[in-house]
């Protein structure tokens, strides 16, 4: 009997703890709070128009540039522009002393009347030994040198033209021109120096309207460039810091014959009518290539897109003010905005700040949401 009774007291001490283990357990969670919720910012996906570019560096270049030298050398006596002057084609930029110039012509002119003396003088010669040896009154040998005084002396006359007209081209060359619309820089020679021709650089002009902006890519957009370069003009967009006009607008012109094997990268050229000098030689602006323009993209503030392990996602708020963790797959970005391709629709909300905090069904508190200007955050700052 004592052992029975031990047995069954051993029995119901055992379910006495089992019972107790049960409730303590159960306790907390019954009493448990619910977690806090979440403050967040957050914002609607919108569909609408979103331009497909490609974004770069850029260097503005002018479209021509020359290089000023005088084809004479002489002293340089005067200069018809100011530096940084905008000149017109054939304007008048420098003069060199025209005296030696004119001096010359002067002789070439000089030369020319007394060959032509002796020319006349040797054809009447030529005729009068020609009757002579028709009549055998000479030799023949005394007719051919009249002929060939008569031949030398008509090579000698146009010899004298051609130093006329050598002597005429440099007495224009002292009076240096603009060969083109542009910019003078910088001038390298002042007035009272010798001016050695063709060594001695005078200044340099650059052509500004239109103008190129040179821009690298890298080699794998090469193919979409070319496809669509191909169906239509692809404009192109320039921006920089303090700026105060529109941002200048232009087309791609250029596409270079090979890729920098040491960059991978490929250089492109736009053209900028810079009609109101907007872009300056040398300059780097910020450049938007546009390839292309999706009508309908779902589109969100960048900020919303976070990156896990397993690539894009984004946290998306339900109708019971629970998050879900939605994966993307997501397209350009521009202008803190992000196409996503797949994985959300229009009209979706989405956190746009305060991610770090949240876990898949957290329940959240909405700070503000900014339905005025969809895709655009609240600027209201989470507590």
């Amino acid at each position: 009997m004592v052992a029975w009774e031990l047995a069954v007291l051993w029995l119901a001490t055992a379910m006495e703890l089992i019972s107790c283990s049960r409730d303590v357990s159960a306790g907390p969670k019954q009493k448990r709070p619910q977690g806090a919720p979440v403050p967040v910012l957050v914002s609607r996906a919108v569909e609408q128009e979103m331009a497909v570019q490609i974004r770069a560096i850029g260097n503005v270049q002018p479209y021509s540039k020359v290089t000023i030298r005088s084809q004479i050398t002489g002293q340089l006596v005067k200069v018809h522009f100011q530096e940084g002057q905008e000149v017109k084609k054939a304007d008048l930029l420098c003069t060199i002393d025209p005296r030696p110039a004119q001096a010359a012509l002067a002789q070439a002119r000089a030369n020319l009347a007394r060959d032509e003396a002796l020319l006349e003088n040797a054809r009447i010669e030529f005729d009068r030994e020609k009757r002579l040896f028709d009549s055998a009154l000479i030799s023949q040998d005394e007719f051919e040198k009249a002929r060939a005084n008569l031949n030398t002396l008509q090579g000698t006359v146009l010899g004298d033209h051609a130093a006329i007209t050598i002597a005429e081209l440099n007495l224009e060359f002292t009076s240096i021109r603009s060969p083109l619309d542009g910019v003078t820089g910088n001038l390298l020679v002042y007035p009272g120096n010798i001016v050695k021709a063709p060594d001695d650089s005078i200044l340099t002009i650059n052509q500004i309207h239109p103008a190129y902006i040179s821009f690298a890519v890298p080699e794998q957009d090469l193919s979409v460039i070319r496809k669509e370069m191909g169906q239509r003009p692809l404009g192109v967009a320039a921006t920089f810091q303090n700026m105060s006009v529109a941002a200048p607008e232009g087309q791609l012109t250029f596409i270079d014959n090979a890729v920098d094997p040491t960059t991978g990268m490929i250089q492109l050229k736009a053209t900028f009518s810079n009609e109101n000098n907007a872009l300056w030689p040398g300059q780097f602006v910020h450049v938007a290539l546009t390839l292309s323009t999706e009508p309908r993209a779902v589109v969100v503030p960048s900020s919303a897109v976070q990156m896990g392990q397993n690539g894009e996602f984004i946290y998306v708020v339900k109708a019971d003010q629970t998050v879900e963790m939605r994966p993307l797959t997501i397209g350009i970005a521009r202008d803190g905005q992000t196409i996503v391709e797949s994985g959300l629709n229009a009209g979706e909300i989405v956190v746009t700040d305060g991610q770090l905090r949240l876990v898949p069904g957290a329940k959240v508190n909405v700070q503000a949401a900014n339905q005025s200007e969809p895709g655009v955050s609240a600027q209201s700052t989470a507590p």
